[in-house]
């Protein structure tokens, strides 16, 4: 299957899962899958959170910032990949000065 991600429409999720300022996104969604291209604009975070029924890959396009895994504290960049597990809980912080640019897939389980 191929879908056109730089198609879809971007959206501006403010405080997504608790966050701080807002998350920008374009998704595909296929009813049990999510593919997206998200940004982080510099001091914007995704709040933390459990994936229960879920499990998430991020791989990092562009920029600088930190992953909150299970409490513990991860810098990561661009070129980078961020595995989090059905069961475990996370967060994703951009500290940086330009905006963190990454790709994700979140299977449902």
């Amino acid at each position: 299957m191929i879908f056109d991600i730089k198609g879809e429409k971007s959206e501006n999720i403010p405080n997504f899962k608790g966050g701080e300022k807002f998350f920008s996104a374009k998704m595909h969604y296929d009813g049990m899958n999510r593919f997206l291209h998200g940004t982080l604009i510099p001091g914007a975070t995704i709040g933390e959170h459990l994936h229960d029924t879920s499990s998430e890959i991020i791989y990092f396009l562009s920029g600088k910032g930190s992953v909150l895994y299970d409490g513990e504290r991860f810098e990561v960049e661009a070129g980078q990949c961020h595995y989090c597990p059905k069961g475990h809980s996370h967060s994703l912080i951009n500290n940086g000065d330009e905006d963190l640019v990454f790709f994700a897939v979140v299977p449902n389980q």
